[in-house]
């Protein structure tokens, strides 16, 4: 009763968005690793970081699972997964070149995103891949179509680009953008071509584009709003930027709840609470009980989606899988 009487006299509170956290991609990547340590015993080797989350690593690092950046660093014949990211065709081959056993934690939703560029290089389409220089996911896509892919980084980049024939463009994107950027480039873009074609469907993912959604009904009214999230995730990134965009009076980025500066709460009423969609739940209830200790107790949850969508693990480790609890039968 105290309590409350304390929460409702201070007036601090909390906003938290829903949805936040894991996605179905990113769920399915983890357990990926987590299944295969069980199935096969450590160590098992996986090409870049499985998911861009610091937490996440280190915690799979200590079950028995090794980081590497190239398949040459993995032993001949052992395994090797590939992160949720996705690569490009010659990361398979230097695998088969290895006698690996490769297991693609490829998210089905940036799966798609290859499928699009081989189909329309294969139509002699010139394609403008809208993404961030240097992603994972942009260099794992381009290599489907080196030849055909150009790279528009942001509306900036868009005046520089030039087509063999502006009737036979079309523009595809990494997943984790910003929306409302990436519509802004597009309509850069089609100034320039006003034949440019889009893709079939969304390439921006159903969870990117939530999360950013929620951050910007709640915005407006936020003091400061802290993303849960790493620096190298790109959506986890993107969410910060929408939320100052969307009006909130300032916006961080945290790994960990003790990152957390008091300065940024000094004079905040009302704070904004999400995570990016590589984040464990665990890491977001740290930050709360972190609020909570500095009198932010009253907490509401805004709900503007509810995800339902789940990914069924690769074939390779399913058909492995099957096969052991068989051989116990």
């Amino acid at each position: 009763m105290i309590e409350a009487e304390v929460t409702s006299r201070t007036g601090k509170r909390v906003l938290l968005a829903k949805p936040r956290g894991y996605c179905a991609g990113v769920d399915r990547a983890v357990q990926t690793v987590e299944e295969a340590l069980k199935l096969y015993g450590a160590p098992i080797y996986v090409r870049k970081q499985i998911v861009h989350n610091k937490h996440v690593v280190q915690t799979l690092e200590a079950q028995g699972a090794i980081f590497v950046e190239e398949n040459e660093e993995v032993p001949e014949g052992a395994i090797v997964i590939f992160s949720a990211h996705g690569v490009a065709p010659e990361v398979y081959e230097q695998a088969k070149q290895r006698s690996l056993k490769a297991i693609d934690a490829t998210c089905p939703l940036v799966t798609k995103v290859h499928h699009e560029a081989k189909r329309f290089a294969a139509e002699d389409y010139d394609i403008l891949l809208i993404g961030h220089e240097g992603h994972e996911e942009v260099i794992g896509t381009s290599g489907e179509a080196p030849e055909h892919i150009q790279l528009v980084d942001g509306p900036e980049d868009a005046d520089r680009i030039t087509v063999r024939d502006p009737n036979k463009v079309v523009w595809l994107s990494q997943t984790t953008l910003s929306v409302d950027e990436t519509m802004e480039t597009v309509a850069r873009l089609k100034k320039r071509l006003p034949m440019l074609q889009s893709p079939p469907s969304d390439d921006i993912c159903y969870a990117t584009s939530n999360r950013q959604h929620v951050i910007k009904e709640i915005a407006p009214e936020c003091d400061v709003v802290i993303v849960v999230g790493s620096r190298n995730s790109s959506n986890s990134v993107r969410l910060v930027e929408v939320a100052l965009d969307g009006g909130a009076r300032g916006g961080h980025l945290v790994d960990f709840a003790h990152e957390i500066e008091d300065a940024w709460l000094a004079d905040a009423r009302t704070v904004g609470l999400t995570s990016g969609a590589s984040v464990p739940e665990e890491l977001v209830q740290e930050v709360l009980a972190h609020l909570a200790e500095r009198g932010f107790t009253d907490v509401e949850e805004v709900v503007t989606a509810n995800e339902r969508l789940t990914f069924s693990l690769p074939q390779e480790l399913k058909r492995d899988m099957k096969a052991a609890a068989a051989a116990r039968d």
